[in-house]
Parts: structure tokens; sequence; C-alpha cells
């Protein structure tokens, strides 16, 4: 397992998970370059089209984007990291701000990740999200009544199994069109998601950070 650390533009809810074991990549998306100064990071890639902020004297390090591309700075990021032999993303400043399209770019980029074999957590305030396609995976109970919801990337997703939640779902059918996997609540120490066909958005409440780091 190898991590990247991506710290975005958006709403910087504090850290989860800190980097410094071997072979960590850390990457600033633009003005989330601000974020590691104040968490006292250096990161080892800056880059970004720089329409947050000016590009910090750095170096090397810094990266440029072009303003007119595909890519969003995020994406670029994830992209950078796979070419480096990353398999697990935390994305920080992926969510909130001003711009749902960011969010809601950063959700189907954890899909892009899926498929190229990596996973990625995109952190919100007290709630994480990763995506899962054709396979199962198993969510810790880490808050007492946690919620927990899932949502249909795609057409449709099939043989949606919810097992160890407030309301189960057996051999279910989730489209993109209703909102039935909202709002669930984690009752057993470890439930379990699965889809045998298709690909869901996933997330569940965290503990609140000031109670998590004492």
């Amino acid at each position: 397992m190898k991590r990247c650390f991506i710290f975005a533009a958006g709403t910087f809810f504090g850290l989860r998970e800190r980097p410094g074991m071997p072979g960590d990549l850390v990457i600033a998306a633009d003005a989330g370059y601000r974020v590691c100064q104040r968490e006292h990071l250096t990161p080892d890639v800056i880059l970004g089209d720089f329409d947050s902020m000016e590009a910090p004297d750095a170096g090397e390090r810094v990266r440029r984007l072009p303003v007119e591309k595909d890519d969003t700075d995020t994406l670029a990021a994830v992209k950078l990291g796979l070419e480096r032999g990353c398999t697990d993303f935390w994305i920080y400043g992926g969510t909130g701000g001003k711009r749902l399209d960011h969010t809601l770019a950063n959700l189907q980029t954890l899909l892009y990740l899926r498929r190229r074999g990596a996973r990625g957590f995109l952190y919100d305030n007290d709630f994480v999200w990763t995506v899962l396609e054709n396979e199962s995976l198993q969510v810790k109970k880490t808050v007492e009544w946690g919620l927990f919801s899932a949502f249909c990337l795609g057409d449709r997703a099939e043989g949606v199994d919810e097992t160890g939640f407030q309301y189960p779902l057996r051999d279910a059918v989730l489209t993109p069109d209703f909102p039935l996997g909202v709002s669930n609540h984690i009752l057993d120490p470890q439930a379990e998601i699965t889809v045998r066909r298709g690909a869901l958005a996933v997330g569940w409440e965290l503990p609140p950070l000031e109670k998590r780091n004492t």
C-alpha cells in the first residue's frame, strides 16, 4: 500500500490521518497549499492553474496547469498519484466551499480511482466517502447510531445488500432518480455493503475530531 494525500481548495474540516509513513506522497492542489502550510506539512508537489492563489515560490515542486483543461486540479493530482504507484488516496478539501460542482466532480473522481485499482477517501465534515463497484465493503461503527448513505453512480446498481444497518437491504436495486439509500444508521460493530453489478458512492459518519483526539 502506497498512500497519497491530496489537499484541495474546498473546505478543510481537520486532518484525520497525518502523512509521515515511508513512501507517502503529499500533493497540494492549488489553494490546498494553504492547508498544508497551516498543518505544517511540506507537499512533494504543488500543482494547479493557480486561479485560487498565486503560485508559491517552491522551485521544482510547483507544476503549473493550464486554465483551459479537462481535468480539475484534484483529478490532476489523482492522476499524478497513480503515476507514482499510489493505491490509497486521502482527499481533504474536496467538499464544501462555494462549489457544489467540485464536490460532485470529486465523487466521480473516487470512481475514476476505483476503476484503476485504487481506492480514494473523500473527507467531509465528520463524514467520509468512498466508491465501490461490483464488490463488498465492510464499515466499522465508530459513532453510536452513526449515519450511512449509499447513492447509485450510473444507470442502476443491482444486487445491493446492506447488513448490520437499521434499514437492511437484500438484493435491492438502487437508481439515480430515487435516493433510497440515504440516511441509514450503522447498528453492528461492523456493517457490510455489497453491490453485485454497478457502482455506489457510500459515506458514513466519523467521530468528531475533538473527541477522537482526546
